[in-house]
């Protein structure tokens, strides 16, 4: 589905951010990338989503170079941060607004908002609050949900456990869950917390330095061997 070919990112001082020859993402796949900060986490995923130009190679997802071309965009659904929001629009506004993009009425938007009404939690649908006035863990939510509207093959979410309550994050792992289930969507999930990733992820790349130093099928010992690595 993913095809990284010859991958690099390099900025004007001359350090390189990202450097990878070669990585296959299969569809269906649940994929989780960890690393400190500065591993080239947020990289990749600008790069997979062409809000920044690669220095060298090239990345394809289902057929398509996303640099080249933007017919990629119909079937992937990303949320990177708070930017990827409009912030003078209310939830639901927000929510209708990405559902016409996307080709859904406001009854499908609103038959997906149901289902999802435990992870809001009371505390965004009918608050009449812009987006902007939220608080960064309900932001957050809007933008994760977002992702699901019109039903995308690809989804990426970078630290998507970032700013979430216990309970919250316990209900997300259950909603990436669900989706890693289906074998035609791809699920790309960045975050530092190794815990949450391996729990919910069935393969595991870390990075450091902006190069790959682990690709693990994810086992009961996938935690512990991360662990250490990163204890060094």
């Amino acid at each position: 589905m993913i095809q990284v070919t010859n991958l690099t990112k390099k900025y004007t001082t001359g350090v390189t951010v990202l450097n990878l020859a070669s990585l296959e993402i299969p569809k269906g796949q649940s994929f989780g990338l960890v690393g400190n900060n500065g591993a080239g986490k947020t990289t990749f995923f600008s790069l997979l989503l062409d809000l920044i130009q690669p220095t060298t190679g090239h990345i394809t997802s289902n057929g398509v170079q996303v640099n080249t071309s933007e017919a990629w965009k119909p079937f992937t659904a990303a949320f990177i941060d708070e930017s990827f929001l409009i912030g003078y629009l209310t939830a639901e506004e927000y929510f209708y607004f990405i559902g016409d993009l996307r080709g859904q009425n406001k009854a499908d938007v609103d038959a997906l908002l149901a289902k999802h009404q435990e992870f809001f939690n009371g505390e965004i649908l009918n608050s009449k609050k812009y987006l902007r006035d939220l608080s960064k863990g309900n932001m957050k939510k809007v933008g994760i949900i977002a992702t699901l509207i019109g039903n995308p093959e690809v989804v990426i979410l970078d630290e998507p456990f970032a700013n979430l309550d216990p309970t919250t994050v316990n209900r997300l792992k259950k909603i990436i869950k669900e989706l890693a289930d289906d074998p035609n969507v791809t699920v790309l999930v960045s975050s530092h917390d190794l815990v949450h990733t391996v729990e919910v992820c069935t393969r595991i790349v870390a990075l450091h330095l902006g190069e790959v130093v682990k690709d693990i099928a994810t086992t009961p010992e996938t935690l512990k061997e991360l662990e250490a690595f990163f204890a060094v």
